[in-house]
């Protein structure tokens, strides 16, 4: 969909049956390595279980799969460091992409609304999925199917649809979630 990539050296292979493709190999090897340390963290909560006191049966697992895991957690957040840092990514596509949705990602949210205005969860259900599968046989904007809809309108204004419709509601929290994982300085 090219809507984001990690970085791709020059003379790098993608896929080896489609030569356009450019496979996540980083973040695959990261989907990887993130199933041993799951697994190592199996052979901890084996640990758990104690006879009586501890013994070299704890000590000998203990002694594998803290340094496997440390290191390895340390070489995942570097290699994942540098695919972030190279990270390619095309807003252009995404609205594309999006674009090519009707709109339809929003059908989540017009439902929350109609619940919030008093709607029964069963019938905004039922009223937003009618809408969304009209959108997709008829290939119309999901939001001019409902501005148009009675009911909706007696529920939601345009200006609340409008709302709802707007890509900033999704990115609201974008300064929040940067200043908890990346701290104050950014």
């Amino acid at each position: 969909v090219l809507e984001a990539e990690e970085p791709f050296a020059k003379g790098q292979k993608g896929s080896s049956a489609m030569p356009h493709k450019r496979n996540p190999v980083g973040c695959e090897n990261l989907s990887g390595l993130a199933r041993v340390v799951r697994a190592n963290a199996v052979a901890a909560f084996e640990n758990v279980a104690l006879w009586h006191e501890r013994d070299i049966s704890h000590s000998s697992v203990e002694r594998v799969i803290i340094p496997d895991s440390t290191i390895l957690v340390d070489y995942m957040l570097n290699r994942l460091t540098g695919i972030l840092s190279g990270l390619q990514v095309y807003p252009e596509r995404m609205k594309e992409n999006m674009g090519r949705s009707y709109s339809l990602y929003n059908s989540q949210n017009v439902l929350i609304n109609l619940t919030e205005k008093g709607m029964t969860r069963e019938d905004a259900y039922a009223l937003v999925q009618k809408n969304a599968m009209l959108s997709w046989k008829t290939k119309k904007d999901f939001k001019a199917l409902l501005l148009k809809d009675r009911d909706i309108k007696k529920y939601l204004t345009p200006k609340e649809l409008n709302d709802i419709f707007d890509l900033k509601h999704y990115l609201r929290n974008i300064d929040y979630i940067y200043k908890r994982v990346f701290g104050k300085k950014g």
